[in-house]
């Protein structure tokens, strides 16, 4: 046990929060493009489980800038998984920085956090409806 075991945000869960300005709009693109629909709903937001972790898109007056990664999936097989999305409509952001470039979708990145035992990762990134930067992961062992 580490010592920040003790503390009542190292016992809580994390669950993501999505701002939408158009809730209906977000509602369809999660079920169209990403095959996802909420397993709850109230007024004002879309509770959507994944994987056995939660998020949630809710009604809001702000937005995102969509500059950063706000949220990812960790997959086993990231070309499946771009692939899916592409067929459903998703489209992938290009990356070309020093250090990161995208093929296809996709981009190996060097490096991973050593608790996580892999050496590096590959990522992929698309925005939803509302302009949140959305990531698709896959540890490269």
């Amino acid at each position: 046990m580490n010592a920040d075991d003790s503390t009542a945000l190292a016992r809580g869960r994390v669950a993501t929060r999505l701002p939408a300005q158009d809730l209906e709009r977000a509602r369809r693109f999660y079920s169209e493009r990403l095959g996802l629909d909420p397993v709850d709903e109230r007024p004002g937001g879309l509770l959507y489980r994944c994987g056995g972790t939660d998020f949630v898109v809710f009604r809001s007056t702000g937005g995102s800038p969509g500059t950063f990664t706000q949220m990812g999936w960790e997959v086993d097989d990231i070309e499946a998984a771009v692939s899916e999305l592409k067929r459903r409509g998703v489209v992938f952001e290009e990356v070309d920085v020093p250090g990161m470039r995208t093929r296809d979708g996709i981009a190996e990145i060097e490096g991973n956090y050593p608790s996580k035992g892999a050496r590096g990762e590959r990522g992929a990134w698309f925005r939803d409806s509302e302009g949140n930067m959305l990531g698709v992961g896959e540890p490269v062992f």
